[in-house]
């Protein structure tokens, strides 16, 4: 890269830059925040815990986007002095270590402009993630399992915390069903870019001579919603069922016999979960699913309206999966909704979505 590269580079980072600081709003959120240390700060703080626990989450969203816009900026600033010094005296090595930092810079600048586009009015929530496997029996299930691991993967990546709500271990292999809790500010906002049809293309490892098998998984992303959202659940309404845990065990389920099912009567919709030690661990774990579940159905309800006002046609099936996975005969992902595509499959299992979320989130953020 030549330095009048290097320049332009730099300028088009000023602007950037420049346009979040004014997005951001920076003084009023700084005043914000120190108005909520003060109030953290008064003794009887905690007298109201869930309120305390949102006054806390308030004030780290606006810390951790106005700390990172400040280190955005010194970083900037350093490159700036860097550029000028190689201005003055060149040196190749110093040139090349500048461009490393522009380009890491930029990749940063790519991330907080997604982050600050996750406004949605539950975008900054847990996310709780449902995988299912299509017909297929073991082969479709073994692909659920390694979906499991990639969201899990992906999860860790990012520092969020994984718990499993609910696992139903396949016959021979894999998984039938699983439900994850993602804990993190905006676990819901990334993964809502993950709902859909999953399909994968590979040879067999189940098939003794060695065919290709086209398998599918679909993936229901739902925001972890609080006590304080509207969404009426009547004591009749639901039927609450217990059963013996069955399941993989270790990590992902503790044998016991308080494992809890409740269907939702009017909707028909069912949720369980047995990854807690108690009963009633269980049970508010399952109402906490249901709830998301209840709420996630009113949202389609609504988009179903909407697209019947525009005339819209959403076809909704096996054969309109987002995202396919070919291991044979050639490796890519491609994600056929954005186009994005790359050969490096092993990368795209190992957790390495990003490049998928991001395509797909910034094609539908306003």
């Amino acid at each position: 890269m030549e330095l009048a590269e290097i320049r332009n580079e730099l300028e088009k980072t000023a602007k950037r830059l420049a346009d979040f600081r004014g997005s951001l709003d920076l003084e009023n959120k700084e005043a914000r925040i120190a108005e909520l240390d003060e109030i953290m700060s008064m003794p009887d703080f905690w007298n109201d815990q869930k309120k305390a626990q949102a006054i806390i989450e308030e004030a780290n969203g606006l810390k951790d986007q106005v700390n990172e816009f400040h280190a955005l900026n010194e970083t900037y600033e350093d490159l700036e002095v860097a550029y000028e010094m190689i201005k003055e005296e060149p040196d190749a090595e110093m040139k090349q270590e500048l461009e490393e930092q522009l380009e890491e810079l930029t990749s940063r600048l790519n991330r907080f402009e997604l982050q600050l586009l996750l406004n949605g009015p539950y975008d900054k929530n847990n996310a709780i993630l449902e995988l299912h496997p299509g017909a297929g029996g073991t082969e479709s299930q073994d692909w659920c399992s390694m979906l499991l691991r990639m969201y899990t993967r992906w999860a860790e990546h990012k520092g969020f915390k994984v718990e499993v709500l609910d696992y139903l271990p396949g016959e021979e292999a894999g998984v039938k069903s699983v439900t994850l809790s993602i804990q993190g500010r905006n676990a819901y906002g990334y993964l809502k870019a993950e709902k859909g049809i999953h399909r994968l293309v590979r040879i067999s490892p189940f098939d003794s001579n060695g065919r290709r098998h086209t398998s599918f998984v679909s993936c229901e992303v739902m925001p972890e919603v609080s006590d304080d959202i509207e969404i009426e659940i009547r004591p009749e309404d639901i039927r609450v069922d217990t059963f013996r845990a069955s399941g993989a065990g270790g990590q992902h389920v503790n044998k016991t016999s308080s494992a809890v099912r409740i269907t939702h009567i009017p909707t028909g919709i069912v949720v369980s979960s047995q990854a807690q030690r108690s009963q009633l661990q269980n049970r508010e774990t399952a109402m906490k699913m249901l709830r998301a579940k209840l709420y996630q159905k009113e949202v389609e309800e609504q988009e179903k309206k909407l697209a019947e006002i525009r005339g819209e046609q959403k076809e909704i099936g096996w054969g309109s999966q987002i995202r396919s996975y070919v291991f044979h005969p050639y490796s890519m992902v491609k994600d056929h909704r954005t186009n994005v595509e790359t050969g490096n499959v092993s990368a795209v299992m190992d957790g390495e979505i990003d490049q998928f979320i991001d395509a797909y989130l910034r094609t539908t953020i306003q």
